[in-house]
Formats: structure tokens, sequence, C-alpha cells
């Protein structure tokens, strides 16, 4: 009986941290997943409503621009730069949903609606989330590394320069670039 008792105490224990791990990491996902959804590049519009997919290009359309200008890009830069950016839009959509879905919010609000958490929607949450990242990542990385590679030392440098400039403050802090 004390070894069926140690188990039964050991095996809910184990099952219980990680019951709580799951809901930790579903929430921690989806508040950072709906926190970033707010922004320049935010599922909405200065016109207070949501973004549609032309104005999403039309603002990748803007940045590119930007980045173009600073770097000094030539033609076959700028276009390596905007395939990074498609793809980046492309990863975004993956996992905050199409414009106007939504989004993270949405799907969390359901996950807590009932009386009780629904751990395997949130379960399945976190699986798709993780899924886009997986299979999206190998043509991000590679669209990231050939713009990269693509840029001269001192284009290098710049970026390098923005990126300690930011100092990981966010979008909302930090020099832009222009």
């Amino acid at each position: 009986m004390s070894r069926f008792s140690s188990f039964s105490s050991r095996f809910s224990s184990t099952r219980l941290r990680r019951v709580l791990l799951g809901t930790l990491g579903a929430t921690l996902i989806a508040g950072g997943l709906s926190a970033c959804g707010h922004g320049p590049i935010g599922e909405m519009t200065g016109r207070g409503g949501p973004r549609t997919e032309a104005d999403m290009a039309r603002h990748q359309e803007r940045m590119v621009d930007r980045v173009a200008s600073v770097l000094e890009l030539d033609a076959a830069q700028k276009a390596l730069l905007t395939h990074l950016a498609t793809k980046m839009r492309a990863q975004r959509t993956m996992m905050m949903g199409a414009p106007g879905q939504g989004g993270p919010r949405e799907e969390f609000k359901a996950i807590i609606a009932g009386e009780r958490f629904d751990t395997a929607r949130a379960q399945a949450l976190v699986n798709g989330k993780a899924d886009a990242i997986r299979s999206g990542s190998p043509e991000l990385i590679a669209a990231a590394a050939a713009f990269y590679d693509s840029l001269k030392p001192a284009q290098q440098q710049k970026v390098r320069e923005f990126l300690d400039q930011r100092g990981g403050r966010g979008h909302h802090g930090g020099r832009h670039w222009g």
C-alpha cells in the first residue's frame, strides 16, 4: 500500500506540474502573440479598423523603401530584402492569423470561455504555433541569410549599429530606420 501511495503521489505531482507548466506556456504564448498584434505591423490601422492585406503590403513596401534608402541598397539587395519581408509577413500570418480573423486573443478567449480551462485546446494552440515556427523558419532563415550575406561590410555594420542602438526596446523605442 505504501508503494502505491508513493506512486500515486508522484504521479499526481508530476501530472499537476505538467498541467501547470502547459497552462503557463499557453498563457505566455497567447499573451505574447496578442501583444505582438499592435504597432506598425499589428492588426489595427490608424483609422481604428483592422488591417487588410493591402494595408500590410503597403506597410511592407514603405519599410523596404526606408531600409533600402538608409542602407543604400542596390536593386539586387533590395529584391532580397523584399523577399525577406514577404517571408516575415507570411510567418507572422501563420502565427497571428490573417488580418481580421481575431488572432490569438480570440483563441485564448475561447480557451477560458467555459467553467474550466480548456487544456486540450490550449495545447493544440501551442502545438499549432510551434508547428508554424518549425515549418516556416527554414525559408525565413534562408531569406535572412541571403539578404544579410548580400550586404557589403559597411552595410552589415549599419545593421549591427542599428540593433545596438535599439537596445532591445522594441519598436516603440530607440532609433528607427530613416
